[in-house]
């Protein structure tokens, strides 16, 4: 450590901090990380998992709600209306306090130290922690990763920051307002607005421009756009924004930048962006900030300082916990193994999920994106719209039925898939798998290759278009082309 307190300290008690930490304490290394809230970081405690604990009720009710009656079983509006919120929010904030808890232990089973307060640089190779109690110690350190994360961003204009909430603040809630007000054109607004949708609010989405998800596929877009109308959310389009939020006898009013105004909220919550945390003194590291104030990293996660380090939302790339979490470990493989020394993570073909109603899932090049890479003649894309078989037995008009939608992007004469996006029922669970297929250069004729799984929604983009007619050409290292048999595994020599 030559001299230093620690070999690495890291900034941020996170998925990708504690990720690096853990990976680093393996290699045998003097480890610390410093946290003034609750470890996990926005994933655990106001993201991700409590989320999707809200995304399960919500689904629960729209199967009471829609579906219950066509299996034979009792449901409807009313069984909905019994949700004990409550009795909800203290399940899920138990398992979130307990996922606190499973970190902390994790770090004394990896040899990680647990320091709790507010960082601050000092210069490159010294912090100094502020704790809640206001004392303040000054520690080393040969490497310093920060890994803060984000924050929610709150305009400034009149009556908005003291008469909103943002996402953090959604778990918050006491009760289910009856009436919300949502802000935002991006992922956390829809699906935030389509829980306290299914849960029985009144929703109204506030975008500042025609649509939500526009750096999405159109057609997912579109099929949110047409989805949510559908379900009951009031969609206020080129709005431009809120330009301020009156408060009279407890409800709120909320008045657009184009004139609009929307009242009797209960509940405004603005989801128009995150900020990173870089209120570290990080000149006083001569750490350099993008033109939008996140730390500038290149693709080691190597800032303009020689030793210290940033990844995950403070960088601004792919803000993703599992993102965060690969990029922390291949920075310490990188750091502390000495045969890993050129690791790195790559940010290419990560696929993600949006747990709306019903859910996306989405890896690689939009169409428009595609068509701009590789130009129009060089695209070729299949697509597909249909009910799934979930829905069979409804007894509605087929019009009626959810829709899922699939579109593959195929680009170059191999017909190399460059992207697959879904809309519908099961996309959170499927695209896991086609996205180890992507990773691995799969062509349209690898996807036919592949038998499908009846009856399932995703069998639809392993059988789109006239199947087995694409070129004949692979990605895989072993062709599964043609009735190809598959490639065995290189054992272990017993010599």
């Amino acid at each position: 450590m030559s001299g230093f307190d620690y070999d690495y300290l890291v900034i941020g008690g996170g998925s990708g901090g504690i990720a690096s930490a853990k990976r680093a304490a393996s290699y045998g290394k003097k480890v610390g990380v410093i946290e003034k809230a609750r470890l996990g970081g926005t994933c655990v405690n106001v993201g991700c998992v409590p989320k999707k604990v809200m995304w399960s009720a919500a689904t629960i009710a729209d199967t009471l709600k829609h579906d219950a009656h066509h299996y034979g079983f009792s449901g409807g509006i009313d069984a909905v209306k019994s949700l004990d919120w409550p009795k909800l929010k203290a399940a899920r904030d138990a398992y979130v306090k307990r996922l606190n808890g499973i970190y902390g232990n994790g770090f004394a089973k990896a040899g990680v130290e647990d320091i709790r307060g507010k960082a601050t640089f000092v210069d490159a190779n010294t912090l100094e922690v502020k704790g809640d109690d206001g004392n303040i110690k000054t520690l080393t350190a040969d490497r310093i990763l920060v890994a803060t994360g984000g924050r929610p961003h709150i305009p400034a204009d009149e009556g908005v920051p003291e008469n909103v909430i943002s996402s953090d603040g959604f778990f918050d809630l006491e009760e289910l307002p009856k009436v919300a007000v949502v802000v935002g054109a991006g992922y956390i607004a829809v699906e935030l607005a389509g829980v306290l949708n299914s849960l029985g609010s009144e929703v109204h989405l506030v975008v500042r421009k025609q649509k939500a998800l526009r750096e999405f596929d159109p057609m997912i877009s579109d099929a949110l756009d047409a989805e949510m109308i559908k379900a009951g959310i009031h969609i206020h389009r080129n709005t431009g924004g809120v330009a301020s939020i009156e408060v009279k006898n407890d409800k709120k009013t909320v008045t657009t930048v184009a004139g609009d105004a929307l009242y009797g909220a209960d509940v405004v919550l603005m989801a128009t962006g995150r900020i990173p945390n870089v209120d570290l003194n990080l000149a006083k590291a001569a750490v350099e900030l993008t033109e939008k104030n996140h730390i500038k990293v290149d693709e080691y996660s190597n800032t303009s300082t020689d030793n210290i380090y940033a990844l995950g939302d403070v960088c601004g790339r792919v803000e993703l916990t599992p993102m965060a979490i690969a990029a922390g470990r291949r920075l310490a493989d990188r750091l502390f193994c000495p045969f890993k020394n050129d690791a790195k993570v790559s940010y290419d073909l990560v696929p993600t999920v949006v747990f709306t109603h019903p859910t996306i899932g989405t890896i690689g090049l939009t169409e428009p994106k595609a068509v701009a890479k590789h130009g129009a003649e060089n695209v070729k894309v299949y697509s597909s719209k249909f009910a799934d078989s979930h829905y069979g037995i409804f007894q509605v008009d087929p019009d009626e039925k959810p829709k899922t939608h699939m579109k593959l992007i195929c680009a170059g004469e191999e017909e190399k898939v460059v992207g697959v996006h879904v809309i519908g029922k099961g996309s959170d669970e499927m695209m896991q798998g086609f996205g180890v297929a992507l990773k691995m250069g799969a062509t349209k004729a690898d996807f036919d290759s592949c038998v499908a799984i009846h009856p399932t929604a995703s069998e639809e983009l392993v059988t789109m278009g006239a199947w087995g007619t694409s070129p004949e050409a692979t990605g895989a290292k072993v062709s599964p082309l043609n009735g190809s048999a598959p490639g065995e595994p290189i054992l272990k020599s017993k010599i």
